[in-house]
């Protein structure tokens, strides 16, 4: 998949670190929103990336502290600078790569994140963006790309129809156990979670593997994925089975968790049925936030978030068993989250998890369970 408006060796060196399980260095820019859900994408480096290793985050607002107690209460030490200038005068070491960690509503590039974009091309770095509006297509980024002889790498550049394909069928013939992760709404966690059930399988001795549909699961580094909403729909479905089929063909996984986008009611983005009609689901992980009453960005709107048991009365609909739900903590911490947890999990009587602060080890007896039953 080709990302870059020119070839300077941006993209081979990303592609190797992943093959060498050497990530590069880069610096990540979430122009004042660290600490909010538009900076998913710098959270899901910070927490863990075989293709970059994040040595600073450039953040206005939360200047001068680390980037895991803004995110979670955790330092993890990266540091928060104002602008990328003071973190090249700091640092002795070159980093060459300058990462967009933002996903602002609608996709667009604000004005203000002009700035240190045209600092980063000048300072010789390439850029990685995962925006809609895309960075090569911008003439002034574009020459000044063309000057320093550094890349402009689009994560969410549309790849050609006829590079795309129809749904066919072949994914209900692998005998891998495919698990979709859903949520309630978008941004609330389920690259996540999705991530944290991968890994935790493959230390528990199951051959698990992720495939990703965002911008943020090519950025961590995951080999098998596709850009779901850079995808005409047409070919939606088949694009998931494709990766699907590939990821089994290339690794022979017993488990195959794929990452959900969007949330099945949700106005501006409805999107799921397609991870559950098209990936021959046998279950699902469904992620939620119990802060959250409205959609994002839509509390204006009365778009209300349906309840956790309205979500997994639909998806059984659909002919697929919910089988725990994991819980976003970024709003409730704690002994509130825990009061919740337990009486959710009395409510509906399956597992729900809490994974930042407790792990998804709980939910791996489950999937042993599942794959003893296709045995």
């Amino acid at each position: 998949m080709a990302f870059e408006v020119q070839s300077h060796g941006g993209l081979a060196r990303l592609n190797r670190a992943v093959e060498n399980s050497n990530p590069v260095d880069a610096v990540v820019f979430t122009n004042g929103l660290l600490d909010v859900d538009f900076a998913k994408t710098c959270h899901g480096l910070l927490r863990g990336s075989d293709r970059f290793r994040v040595v600073a985050v450039i953040d206005r607002v939360h200047a001068g502290k680390d980037a895991g107690d803004v995110m979670d209460g955790h330092r993890i030490g990266v540091p928060v600078f104002k602008k990328l200038r003071g973190f090249l005068e700091k640092t002795e070491d070159p980093v060459s790569y300058f990462v967009v960690g933002v996903a602002y509503s609608g996709g667009g590039l604000p004005d203000t994140c002009r700035s240190e974009i045209v600092a980063a091309l000048c300072n010789g770095m390439h850029i990685v963006s995962g925006l809609h509006e895309l960075l090569c297509d911008d003439e002034e980024f574009a020459a000044l790309a063309l000057q320093y002889e550094v890349d402009l790498i689009d994560v969410r550049k549309p790849r050609r129809a006829k590079d795309l394909r129809f749904w066919t069928g072949e994914v209900e013939d692998i005998p891998a156990l495919i698990i979709p992760v859903l949520g309630t709404d978008c941004a609330v966690g389920k690259r996540t979670s999705s991530r944290f059930l991968w890994k935790a399988c493959r230390e528990a001795g199951i051959e698990a593997e992720m495939v990703f549909t965002g911008q943020t699961g090519w950025m961590q580094g995951f080999k098998h994925g596709f850009l779901f909403d850079a995808t005409p729909n047409d070919f939606v479905s088949g694009e998931i089975e494709r990766v699907i089929l590939e990821c089994y063909a290339d690794t022979q996984a017993r488990v195959i968790f794929v990452e959900g986008q969007g949330a099945l009611r949700n106005p501006s983005g409805p999107c799921g049925s397609e991870f559950l009609v098209s990936t021959n689901a046998r279950g699902v992980i469904l992620q939620h936030d119990p802060e959250r009453f409205h959609f994002v960005d839509y509390e204006n709107a009365k778009a209300r978030i349906p309840t956790v048991e309205s979500e997994i009365e639909l998806i059984q609909m659909y002919g697929v068993e919910v089988l725990a739900v994991t819980l976003n903590e970024q709003s409730w911490q704690g002994s509130r989250m825990e009061k919740y947890q337990i009486e959710l999990e009395k409510r509906i009587g399956i597992p729900v998890v809490r994974p930042l602060s407790e792990g998804v080890e709980r939910l791996v007896p489950l999937v042993q369970s599942l794959l003893s039953d296709s045995a």
